[in-house]
């Protein structure tokens, strides 16, 4: 069943709905025939029931796949990038449906989504479409009489499996590195949220990717995405989502030893000092702490503040949290929408009763959305001043419009503060020491760190944290060296040097 007519008018949509799995070119149903719900976290009205793949659909995605990767990774690296710059050519032509289509399915704010989502994407396809005749082998120094040169080689067929808080951007992060070393791909989008990943499915074909080099498969994780991970036919899974689930993607990838790259969860510090511009801190840690609602892995859900301007940083911090317009995701004047799902509104808002029960007490926030918003799911942008940087809220990822506050009274202290979680993904400081700002930047466990800003990201630059944040690395040359092997070869160039056993 597609969606009502009336759902794609009312959201201003132009084209039909994307709900069927996409595999060897074609909008086809699951095997076996199941559906879920996708729900439009405004109202939790039902927007359009997709289907399902099981180990069947993984299946014929995955062979699908294989037919398609000889040709396509010994297709010219230069008409690979071509097709990858007309796909973001498109994105750009398709701009606004892609943004009202992402806001009503996640909740992220149509401003947001016009702003930042769809620009990223089309930049990121864009960048690796650029990318992928660029990208080369050495010839290194060896013996004399021998040539030696390496080889990027493409891994094959990749399994991907991208999460619910940024769907159509990390579809581009995940999808546009692998194309353009001339892998094919076998994705699957979070249950949850799975319309722009089909959109660009459409897409892509009017781009001209052939039949069978990308194949979308909406499932639920513990089917779908269990069997990618397990797949002997699939060479490498690419995972975004939480700790938890890594571990198990990493468990059910050791059957045939496949490449497995891991961004997951994050609990950053975001560390203020006494010489910091105060404005340009608060409003880079609100940026910071409620875009997406706080649903993102690299959120800097941990304020670390100095003592000499807690109070001061906070007085201004609360009452721009408190001024934060919430509502219609579709309201261009909204700046923060609803969270995914109920289960996760309660979920964050359970943790406000667990910081209470440390002693923490709440700012602002803490509650869910009044009125017209309580039927979805929406919590109001939330303040802790917690009681330890051991206390559950200083330690675990909350993933909502949640920020734990903590205080510092020197640099040593600060730093601790910074490195006291698991996670190592991202992290910043505020500051208008350079020795301090290089020092920090240093030291810090992080696998990225922002100096006098926060969360920016742009597609040549590595994305990816350290500990129980995860491996390897998205984006820039770093991302085609996770979708390619190396391949050694030695030449010998003399012939007076024969090849011989030792006597």
């Amino acid at each position: 069943m597609n969606a009502p007519a009336n759902v794609a008018a009312d959201a201003g949509l132009q084209t039909p709905i994307r709900h069927q799995l996409f595999i060897d070119g074609q909008f086809v149903d699951a095997e076996s025939g199941e559906t879920l719900a996708t729900l439009n976290p405004h109202d939790n009205s039902t927007i359009v029931n997709v289907a399902m793949a099981g180990k069947a659909d993984v299946d014929k995605a995955v062979a699908a796949a294989q037919r398609a990767f000889p040709a396509w990774s010994r297709m010219p690296a230069m008409e690979r990038g071509r097709i990858l710059l007309r796909l973001a050519d498109l994105i750009d032509r398709n701009a606004e449906e892609l943004a009202r289509l992402e806001s009503l399915d996640t909740g992220h704010p149509i401003r947001d989504s016009r702003l930042i989502d769809v620009p990223r994407t089309a930049a990121t396809f864009r960048y690796f479409g650029g990318m992928a005749d660029k990208f080369q082998g050495d010839q290194i120094p060896v013996d004399a009489g021998f040539l030696n040169y390496t080889m990027n080689e493409p891994l094959g067929v990749v399994g991907q499996v991208v999460p619910w808080n940024f769907p159509l951007m990390f579809t581009s992060w995940k999808m546009a590195p692998a194309l353009a070393a001339g892998n094919c791909v076998v994705m699957k989008p979070a249950e949850l949220t799975p319309l722009s990943s089909l959109k660009i499915a459409e897409l892509m074909a009017e781009a001209g990717i052939p039949d069978g080099v990308v194949n979308i498969v909406p499932g639920l994780g513990a089917v779908a995405g269990q069997y990618i991970a397990e797949h002997p036919g699939i060479a490498k899974i690419a995972f975004t989502g939480s700790t938890a689930t890594g571990r198990r993607i990493v468990q059910a990838s050791a059957g045939n030893l496949k490449k497995v790259q891991l961004e997951l969860g994050g609990k950053g510090a975001n560390i203020v000092f006494e010489d910091a511009n105060l404005l340009a801190a608060v409003n880079g840690a609100a940026f910071a702490s409620f875009h997406n609602q706080g649903q993102a892995c690299i959120a800097g859900s941990r304020l670390v503040l100095h003592e000499k301007i807690a109070d001061a940083f906070l007085e201004k911090f609360v009452a721009l949290a408190r001024s934060i317009r919430i509502g219609n995701p579709l309201d261009p004047n909204t700046e923060m929408g609803p969270l995914t799902t109920l289960m996760h509104r309660d979920r964050v808002l359970d943790f406000v009763d667990v910081a209470c029960g440390e002693g923490g007490h709440v700012l602002t926030g803490g509650k869910p959305g009044a009125g017209d918003l309580a039927r979805g799911c929406y919590v109001e942008p939330t303040v802790v001043r917690v009681a330890s940087w051991k206390d559950r809220v200083a330690q675990e990822e909350v993933f909502g419009p949640f920020v734990s506050v903590l205080t510092f009274s020197n640099d040593d202290e600060a730093l601790q503060i910074a490195n006291s979680t698991e996670y190592g993904l991202g992290g910043g400081l505020w500051t208008n020491n350079l020795q301090r700002a290089h020092w920090f930047a240093r030291e810090m466990k992080s696998g990225m760190v922002w100096i006098n800003c926060y969360k920016r990201v742009n597609p040549a630059s590595p994305f990816g944290g350290t500990g129980m944040s995860g491996y390897g690395r998205e984006m820039g040359f770093e991302a085609m060296r996770e979708y390619t092997q190396v391949k050694s070869v030695w030449v010998n160039v003399d012939a007076q040097i024969a090849p011989h056993y030792p006597r």
